[in-house]
């Protein structure tokens, strides 16, 4: 699988509720470094994994939506979007956050990543570009 392929295929996966998912695809020297809007995080394998199954308990789902997908050398860059259905609310789906995230890959798995987080809003403008061309 080429760089591109594994982060497309992790990013649209059930990984924040799937333990295996995390073993397969995340290097075990793995490291996150997050600028986020409540600060600045510095996760490992380990504690990135404990931040997703705590995530997990409160989303019935979280689905990510992909708008952007380069890669050069190993390292993918993507824009991306989470929206949600948490548990408390079921039967709508939120939007959660906004990322720009760069990965390299190693040996077919995630290995360092930079990313950047804004919390979501539901402004047409910053929406429409992640509703598919017919919708709009």
């Amino acid at each position: 699988m080429n760089a591109k392929h594994v982060v497309k295929t992790f990013f649209e996966s059930d990984f924040y509720k799937d333990t295996s998912i995390l073993e397969k695809t995340l290097h075990e020297d793995f490291e996150l470094y997050w600028n986020s809007s409540s600060g600045y995080f510095k996760l490992n394998k380990e504690t990135f994994t404990q931040m997703l199954l705590e995530m997990s308990k409160s989303f019935e789902f979280l689905r990510c939506d992909i708008t952007h997908l380069l890669e050069e050398d190993g390292t993918v860059t993507l824009r991306h979007s989470f929206h949600v259905k948490t548990i408390e609310n079921p039967d709508d789906i939120t939007p959660l956050a906004h990322f720009i995230s760069i990965f390299e890959v190693k040996d077919g798995q995630l290995y360092k990543g930079h990313q950047i987080s804004q919390p979501a809003d539901e402004t047409h403008e910053n929406l429409k570009s992640f509703l598919p061309k017919s919708v709009e």
